[in-house]
């Protein structure tokens, strides 16, 4: 699939899922009926708990297709500036302008005017005044360079056809020292092209799911250090066995290959203190 193709797939994705909950419904679930925790998929379900949900207005929560909970995880401090790559509904920029206190900034950066609608509603209802949505791709992010404290993202840059230059663009905008503390799909292990195809049936997100290793490596090249991944959910195949078995897909044929290998990871990286060339012994030590 052309880059053009599947930005144009994303966009859908994400389209459909915002005018669901428009119209009262979970974004996660399609035409299938949403579980007693507001979602029919393991992987986006009971990400938040009763606390955080209680925070923010309930289209936040059901318009949530993330793979983990940046917010719980990523160190936010009172007056930080956050940016949440592909910040959908809205849910985990306005959970973490909660934490940084109105001496913080928050930005929410989309590129679906869908989703931009329904997460400025959101910010409306909660009464959030220190959160800023923009309209872009997260390959072009439109903030400062060295302006940001942290980078938060869920389950939004595995989706992109151009992962070394988000990388690149969140290094940038990150100040020295700035973190980078997301949640994304990854896999662990080779696996065959077509059993990634039918599992995309699942979960669109897997499609470009990184292995963990390149994971790594492409925030190294981008310039960061302290890279840690820590898995947060690993997917068996009885989790998808009743959506791929009504697709007409052999599950018991595939498992060995996927069964394992797929799992929700909290990414974390540091934006080094010094960057650049070498300006003498202080700056080298």
């Amino acid at each position: 699939m052309s880059n053009p193709d599947l930005k144009d797939v994303v966009k859908e994705k994400y389209a459909e899922a915002a005018l669901r909950v428009t119209k009262g419904g979970s974004s996660c679930c399609g035409s299938s009926p949403a579980t007693a925790s507001g979602c029919c998929d393991p992987i986006t379900s009971n990400l938040y708990n009763s606390s955080q949900a209680g925070q923010i207005p309930e289209e936040a929560l059901l318009a949530s297709l993330g793979c983990g909970n940046p917010t719980a995880l990523a160190k936010l401090n009172p007056g930080d500036t956050v940016l949440d790559l592909g910040s959908g509904g809205g849910i985990d920029i306005l959970l973490s302008a909660k934490r940084i206190g109105p001496t913080g900034k928050a930005y929410g950066l989309d590129m679906t005017d869908e989703m931009l609608s329904l997460a400025n509603e959101n910010k409306r209802k909660s009464g959030i005044a220190n959160v800023e949505f923009l309209k872009e791709e997260i390959e072009r992010v439109p903030l400062p360079d060295n302006s940001v404290d942290v980078v938060i993202s869920n389950c939004v840059i595995n989706l992109s056809a151009d992962k070394d230059r988000v990388l690149r663009e969140a290094f940038r905008v990150l100040k020295p020292g700035g973190r980078f503390a997301v949640s994304d799909v990854v896999t662990r292990g080779e696996m065959l092209p077509e059993i990634r195809k039918n599992v995309l049936l699942w979960v669109g997100c897997v499609a470009g799911a990184l292995e963990e290793t390149d994971y790594r490596s492409k925030l190294a090249s981008a310039g960061f250090e302290q890279i840690e991944l820590e898995p947060t959910r690993i997917y068996r195949i009885e989790d998808a066995r009743e959506f791929l078995s009504g697709q007409n897909i052999d599950v018991d044929a595939i498992a060995p290959q996927v069964d394992g290998k797929f799992m929700s990871a909290f990414v974390r990286a540091v934006k080094p203190q010094k960057t650049g060339p070498c300006c003498g012994p202080t700056c080298c030590s």
